[in-house]
């Protein structure tokens, strides 16, 4: 089956969403530009990680932009109020493939954050360079977010996963209605 990139230069919408009770969640990464809509599967610690990353990457590029004195847009420190999005994810949701790896980077032609997700692969197989079309490599999501919709996507990315299960306060694993093995408690069960 040939390779499939799903590219979305102008997202119309990109954000993270759930499907499912908490601990039973399935994370999405949902593209939207006119009538085209992606989804992909993401583990919840792919998330997390994304939300870090995308802040890190764009505090570099506002340190370097303002040490060089450039007259590219102003990166903002947090995402301005008016852009945030706490609707549920569009329908229908048809998955198109799982998170594997996913990479970031700043294209500074467009002075936009590219965020690029990868199909999961076998195990010899590498994984395409950032920007890579050929026709060899992993299924691919690839986004282009200006810089203020790049730090309301890491928020609401934050949101949605801490609106999970609440963290042990001992051993910051899942707490569930049950209860669970705190091994930070010798074994002992807690309740939530």
């Amino acid at each position: 089956m040939p390779r499939q990139v799903f590219e979305f230069r102008s997202p119309d919408r990109f954000v993270v969403g759930t499907v499912g009770m908490p601990g039973e969640r399935t994370f999405f990464l949902q593209a939207r530009q006119g009538s085209s809509l992606t989804s992909v599967v993401a583990e919840k610690q792919q998330v997390v990680v994304l939300a870090e990353r995308i802040d890190q990457l764009l505090n570099e590029v506002r340190e370097l932009q303002s040490a060089s004195g450039s007259q590219e847009p102003a990166i903002p420190e947090q995402a301005p109020p008016m852009l945030a999005d706490t609707d549920p994810l569009d329908v229908p949701i048809t998955e198109e493939f799982r998170i594997g790896a996913m990479a970031l980077g700043w294209d500074d032609s467009a002075a936009r954050l590219v965020v690029e997700a990868h199909a999961i692969t076998e195990e010899d197989q590498a994984v395409a360079e950032i920007g890579d079309d050929g026709p060899d490599g992993p299924d691919t999501l690839r986004v282009w977010l200006e810089a203020a919709y790049a730090r309301a996507f890491a928020e609401r990315a934050r949101a949605v996963v801490s609106a999970g299960r609440p963290a042990c306060p001992f051993c910051s694993q899942p707490l569930d209605a049950a209860g669970h093995v705190c091994s930070r408690a010798n074994g002992y069960r807690r309740r939530g």
